[in-house]
């Protein structure tokens, strides 16, 4: 399957444009013919990452916090077509020792771009939720219809601001789709983040140091390819109203496992070290992505030994 491109272009708003998948994103949004505004607080963003989009296509960055006053009339004055809203704060671990920040950032931050987004007649508000929102307890492969019942801050936020987007909907008209990816993984990844193990590993493989795997390695984790969810992000903006879509492969991959793939991949022969299991993490995680397939023609064309060979590849390349 090929990836898809928007039929129409016009101006699009990428929130958490300069991370990790927002780069990827505002890539092939340029690539498209899309003029796009980039909103990052630069927290953890880079606009480096941004410099090949930049020197391809029309691309304008805005530091801001994204619970600022000034972001009504940032988005009004450049009102866009789309709104992508991928800005977040994703550390599980921080989001259980502090939960009320990760609440101002990731609620009211949301909230916030909702009303700016309403105010300036957006035709479409498509949100990257999470994996996070079904907890331990849900029956596996999670599916759309599942309750959800997350476990940590960082999961009830962006369960929060799923429900916030229902009633834009039904009181302000503002159309959305939701996509709740699985763990994402790929090049420009931030390897001193908690979320990106297959990052966390490459690095530490590439520059010939033990990583540590928290817990016993067994836990599992359904992992996909950034590409394939910049695609399922162009479906969501092109097919999808008002639907929430699980984006994955459907297989468990262990932790030990995505350990020896990316050691093996970069010829590293060390062991990794054991350290205590992380809180708020859940045991497995799997999702079942036959609604995307079914509603928006997507599914995953990258194949994980694929993936983990040009993560490899990119942070050798960047050492």
């Amino acid at each position: 399957m090929s990836a898809v491109t928007i039929a129409t272009t016009g101006r699009a708003l990428v929130t958490g444009g300069a991370g990790f998948l927002g780069s990827h994103l505002v890539d092939r949004l340029v690539d498209d013919g899309w003029e796009v505004l980039v909103l990052d607080d630069l927290s953890s963003g880079k606009v480096s990452r941004l410099a090949g989009a930049r020197r391809r296509g029309a691309v304008s960055i805005h530091q801001i916090d994204l619970r600022a006053d000034e972001l009504m009339g940032t988005v009004g004055r450049f009102s866009p077509d789309l709104v992508f809203h991928l800005a977040a704060q994703t550390s599980v671990s921080a989001s259980v020792s502090d939960p009320r920040r990760d609440a101002d950032i990731n609620i009211v931050g949301a909230v916030n771009l909702l009303e700016a987004s309403s105010r300036a007649e957006v035709n479409r508000f498509v949100f990257t939720s999470s994996v996070a929102v079904y907890g331990r307890e849900v029956d596996l492969p999670a599916r759309e219809n599942s309750s959800p019942r997350p476990e940590s801050p960082y999961g009830i936020s962006k369960k929060v601001v799923e429900d916030y987007l229902r009633f834009w909907r039904k009181e302000r008209g503002l159309e959305f789709t939701v996509i709740r990816p699985s763990n994402i993984y790929g090049p420009r990844q931030d390897p001193s983040g908690e979320a990106g193990v297959v990052a966390v590993f490459s690095r530490s493989c590439v520059d010939r140091r033990r990583p540590t795997i928290f817990g016993s390695g067994s836990d599992t984790r359904d992992y996909v390819f950034v590409d394939d969810v910049v695609d399922a992000l162009l479906r969501a903006a092109e097919l999808g109203e008002g639907g929430i879509y699980n984006i994955g492969t459907g297989v468990e991959t262990s932790t030990e496992e995505v350990f020896e793939r990316v050691a093996r991949h970069a010829r590293f022969g060390g062991g990794a070290i054991h350290g205590p299991p992380r809180r708020g993490d859940v045991p497995r995680s799997v999702l079942d992505w036959s609604l995307a397939r079914d509603e928006l023609g997507w599914r995953p064309f990258t194949t994980f030994e694929e993936g983990i060979g040009w993560t490899v590849d990119w942070f050798a390349r960047s050492l």
